[in-house]
Parts: C-alpha cells; structure tokens; sequence
C-alpha cells in the first residue's frame, strides 16, 4: 500500500478506514452501548419494557434508601450517563459500561430464576470489553487544554 498516498489524502485515510472490519465492530458496539443503556436508562421511569424493580435483587434492596422503583430511577440516571459516556469517550465509558454489567450480574445471580439473564448480561460485558480495547486503536484520544 502506498503510505503516501493515505498521509497525504485524508479522503483515502477515511476510505481505507470505513472498510476496515476492526473498525466497523468498533462502530457497531459504539452505537450498540451508546442508544442501549440510554433506552434501557429511561425506560426505568416508564417500565414499558419490564416492570424493572423485579430484576432488583432483595438483598440489594434491604441496603439501598428509599423503594425499589426509586432505585431503578438511580440505575435509569446511571446508565443514561454511561451511555452518553460511551458517545464521547468510549475508552473510558466501555470499562464503566462493563463495571455496570458485572453488578448487574451479581444481582442477578442472586435472585432465583434470572440466571439466564445474566448469561445474556455476561455476553454484553464481554461485548463492552470489546468496545473498550477497540477504541484505544479507532477512538481519538481527548487532550484537555493546549500547549506543546
């Protein structure tokens, strides 16, 4: 491959990008934890998809102020940052992304009957894993501040 060329031009540089396969799961699993936990994060004040305080584990809820519904509004307002953290530095918000997901799965697995979510659970951290080692290669750095 001519390195020039792809130095020189920028139009090359995103063209041989853009048909990388790397870069295209970097893509997908960006897209993917960024719209998911922000769906998932609102939908702990509709409960449209479930009814979200019965995949909280009783334990957990003993521990934690307040009703389970009250914190399923605390994970909602998490994961809708985790996802926005994703969007902007998905470095950094794959790891929280997977952080979030071993909880979650340690409070699965304490509630009788939901092991097969957290299977699914342990495939989306492995996923989000994924994400994080991608975009050291294909996310910009963020550089705070100038100077030389």
């Amino acid at each position: 491959m001519n390195t020039h060329l792809t130095r020189s031009h920028p139009d090359a540089r995103r063209s041989l990008r853009s048909s990388d396969p790397g870069y295209q799961a970097f893509l997908l699993l960006r897209t993917v934890f960024t719209v998911a936990p922000i769906v998932f994060g609102l939908d702990k004040f509709a409960d449209v998809l479930t009814d979200w305080p019965d995949y909280l584990a009783p334990w957990i809820d003993r521990i934690v102020p307040g009703t389970a519904q009250q914190a399923m509004y605390a994970v909602g307002v998490v994961e809708v940052l985790a996802g926005l953290l994703v969007a902007v530095a998905p470095r950094i918000g794959g790891w929280v992304v997977a952080a979030w997901l071993a909880g979650i799965i340690v409070n699965l697995l304490t509630i009788p009957g939901f092991y097969d979510v957290a299977l699914r659970d342990f495939g989306l951290l492995v996923a989000a894993v994924a994400l994080a080692r991608l975009a050291v290669r294909y996310a910009p750095t963020i550089r705070l501040g100038g100077g030389a």
